[in-house]
């Protein structure tokens, strides 16, 4: 399948907040949506942005300890995935993670390397790198027919 990719520079948090708020604009149930990078890289900061969007407008706890914390909003339910301690991909299975994948909801998966071999392929996958101690890269990969339409829409055209 072919994947459509683009590779945006983010100057400070407030940037990626924006950006994390105009994604949650041009999504819709059913997405897959993947969040890496390393530690202090900003995907639990754009997962926050990304639901306040939304209209969430309590806490966003991190889900580094629990492992998925949820969402529901009237158009679809977030499950707010953090992978990182996860010792074995094969705990998703008992975790019920298939229980999650459903046409009302979205999934957005922090660390979703922890769970390779386990996860469904991503339809948009985010990758983040850091550059110094504000500046971000952030490598947007359309993987489904649906997650290129996404990235299409959700990145302006003159950035593609």
């Amino acid at each position: 399948m072919e994947e459509t990719e683009v590779c945006v520079e983010i100057g400070d948090e407030s940037a990626l907040a924006r950006l994390a708020s105009q994604l949650a604009a041009a999504v819709s149930p059913g997405l897959l949506i993947t969040l890496s990078g390393p530690l202090a890289a900003g995907k639990t900061t754009f997962a926050r942005a990304f639901l306040r969007a939304l209209g969430h407008q309590g806490k966003v706890k991190s889900p580094t300890f629990t492992l998925v914390e949820s969402y529901a909003f009237p158009a679809l339910t977030v499950h707010h995935f953090d992978l990182y301690r996860l010792e074995d991909p094969q705990e998703l299975y008992f975790l019920g993670f298939e229980d999650y994948l459903k046409a009302d909801t979205l999934c957005l998966i922090e660390w979703p390397e922890k769970g390779e071999g386990m996860l469904p392929p991503a339809d948009l996958a985010i990758a983040m790198t850091i550059l110094d101690l504000t500046r971000r890269r952030l490598i947007v990969a359309g993987r489904s027919n649906r997650g290129r339409q996404l990235l299409s829409t959700w990145i302006p055209p003159t950035v593609l």
